[in-house]
């Protein structure tokens, strides 16, 4: 496979790129961003993935994220995905929250999607391979977050892959797209009509159906204007406490859904990432 350099810049030591490359599992080009800190020669370093959320690109967190310094001083690999495959091709959604923009992690079944909105064959097999081959990465060494429709896929991806991802956390997800009008559209549009068949695709539904995790972090404001309708933070409370599985669940006043809030808590998630990645 053949990765093309869009663009490297040196960022607190390390290299911040951005890189393309024709993609198998949704036959498009797509284009990811990682940032790799300075190491010594020869190291393999772990890996954090980041799932952006609706409408957005790799370049939202890379731009607004404020993940450089932080992975500099734990020595983390960033890895920063789209969100959905593009291209004059490509089927689109006049909406912001389906189509271009809004893949949600998930591979589709219904046309005309069917044919390139594989997202979640792209994160979890194409995507890890591609970084393991190009970059200086222990794949044992894996961690996964990710915002709103990203935090949706990072909790889904590691809880349908026990024992892959070394940590997971997620800021304001999507935590149940089974009973919120954002997931309701995707996964109908997407998947079908048949909700037996969007369980795998959401986090409360996995945990009810014995998924686990051995630890997780979430962070989500309390000035979300998409908290109650959308979000719905308090029914993975629920599921994480019904199961008995480790979860820290903040909740912080005065915060939105931006990437002012994702940036404030960005270094505690990356520690707290790499004193697992680490261990």
């Amino acid at each position: 496979m053949t990765l093309e350099t869009v663009s490297e810049a040196k960022a607190f030591g390390g290299c911040q790129g951005v890189y393309s490359h024709q993609s198998e599992a949704t036959g498009t080009g797509m284009t990811f961003a990682v940032y790799v800190p300075d190491h010594v020669a020869g190291a393999k370093l772990p890996v954090l993935f980041y799932l952006s959320g609706l409408t957005c690109t790799h370049a939202n967190v890379m731009e607004k994220g404020e993940y450089r310094k932080a992975c500099a001083e734990h020595g983390i690999i960033f890895v920063c995905p789209d969100t959905s495959p593009r291209g004059d091709d490509v089927p689109d959604d006049e909406g912001y929250d389906f189509g271009t923009g809004a893949g949600f992690y998930v591979n589709a079944t219904e046309a005309p999607w069917s044919q390139h909105y594989h997202m979640r064959r792209y994160v979890e097999e194409e995507l890890p391979a591609i970084i393991a081959k190009h970059f200086p990465v222990d794949m044992e060494r894996q961690g996964i977050t990710g915002h709103s429709m990203g935090g949706h896929g990072a909790l889904t991806i590691s809880l349908r892959n026990p024992g892959r991802y070394k940590s997971t956390s997620a800021f304001a997800p999507i935590v149940s797209p089974m009973n919120c009008p954002w997931g309701e559209k995707a996964l109908t549009g997407y998947i079908g009509a048949d909700k037996a068949a969007w369980r795998e695709y959401d986090a409360c539904a996995l945990i009810e159906d014995g998924a686990r995790l051995p630890d997780l972090l979430v962070d989500q404001g309390h000035a979300d204007n998409f908290l109650e309708e959308q979000l719905k933070t308090h029914l993975l409370d629920e599921a994480v406490t019904k199961a008995g599985m480790d979860a820290t669940i903040r909740l912080h006043e005065g915060y939105d859904h931006s990437y002012f809030f994702i940036s404030t808590f960005m270094a505690d998630h990356i520690a707290w990432h790499a004193a697992k990645l680490k261990a």
